[in-house]
């Protein structure tokens, strides 16, 4: 499995297994169609220390046509239902005459700013805005045409698997390396809106790392930070999850949506449970290494002469662990005293005759 590297602007940056988790705030439609309030997005996403502001880079006609017929109109959802798909998307869409604005602003802040391209024609506009790797989105992964233009840019990619299958994941993994993707990466993802923490199956994220040898990470619908900050534990090295100033200011991705405190609890919860995980060892710590006294060792437990013999009863295994090691003790049992003892000494190897 490849490393993912990229170049942000703090410098190079590492996604995979032994490094930070990349933790990506997804504006998606909640601006509002409101470029103040974009910017304040990000100014909010900086501010509670994520390490990507993704877009999405569309227009209602790149999407769908404006019909609305009753194959284009939105059933599910509450905040979508009854409207044509051509119209929620119309009102979702982050302009393109914006996008070059975000991302130097973003970036002017420390963050990366990359897009979900929609068509090829997103894909082309995005190479001259020169991001750094691109996010195929859940319902586009199947579109084996799209894949191919954008891995032919030879950046990396970042799928979202929702609703795909193990073959339909493979398909779009080989498509993308065999159109010249350098590393690609799935996120298990639940296309429900919001998810139920019943739907998440995280069990699934080390299950994609085994049969596709990818980096794994979560795309993270559900409300609150439970299923993120799980999936760490579970072996994801990226986190996306939508974000908004406010969920009463409405949208079209609000209603799943973290706010900042929300994002800032996220991002530190995240750092700690990383801290938590470490490396595997089997070796005592600095701080740990101070409780090994209370472990038990041999003691000389009553007062003993030189050339004595040592039995079970002026020797004991107790606290604390200053003596021999537990293990020495029947070596010890029928030897001799080297020299006299007094109570409630430890006993070393010295000692024994």
């Amino acid at each position: 499995m490849e490393e993912i590297i990229i170049h942000t602007p703090k410098g190079e940056r590492k996604i995979g297994p032994g490094n930070p988790v990349f933790i990506i705030a997804e504006m998606s439609g909640n601006h509002n169609q409101d470029i103040q309030r974009a910017y304040k997005i990000i100014d909010a996403a900086v501010e509670a220390g994520v390490d990507a502001i993704k877009l999405q880079t569309y227009t209602p006609d790149t999407l769908t046509i404006d019909c609305d017929n009753d194959f284009f109109k939105v059933k599910v959802n509450d905040v979508w239902k009854g409207k044509t798909l051509y119209e929620l998307y119309k009102e979702a869409y982050t302009p393109w005459e914006w996008q070059a604005q975000l991302k130097s602003y973003g970036e002017s802040k420390g963050v990366l700013v990359f897009s979900t391209p929609f068509d090829e024609s997103s894909v082309d506009f995005l190479e001259t805005l020169n991001v750094e790797l691109y996010k195929v989105a859940s319902f586009e992964m199947v579109d084996l045409e799209l894949l191919k233009k954008i891995g032919s840019t030879k950046k990396p990619v970042i799928i979202s698997r929702g609703l795909g299958s193990k073959e339909e994941i493979s398909l779009s993994v080989k498509t993308l390396k065999v159109a010249g993707a350098p590393q690609v990466a799935v996120l298990h993802c639940v296309s429900s809106y919001p998810a139920e923490v019943d739907q998440m199956n995280l069990a699934t994220i080390p299950d994609i790392i085994k049969n596709f040898n990818v980096i794994a990470g979560l795309s993270d619908h559900s409300l609150g930070i439970t299923a993120a900050v799980t999936s760490v534990a579970l072996g994801a090295n990226i986190i996306e999850k939508h974000f908004t100033l406010s969920r009463k200011d409405g949208g079209s991705d609000s209603a799943f949506s973290l706010e900042p405190n929300e994002m800032r609890e996220l991002v530190a919860t995240v750092r700690e449970v990383e801290k938590a995980i470490g490396v595997p060892t089997y070796l005592a710590g600095a701080k740990e290494k101070e409780n090994l006294v209370f472990r038990r060792s041999l003691f000389v437990v009553e007062d003993v002469k030189v050339g004595e013999v040592f039995t079970s009863k002026n020797i004991r295994c107790i606290r604390p662990g200053y003596g021999l090691q537990p293990r020495y003790l029947h070596d010890v049992i029928g030897k001799k005293s080297t020299q006299d003892i007094s109570r409630g000494t430890p006993l070393n190897l010295d000692m024994v005759g």
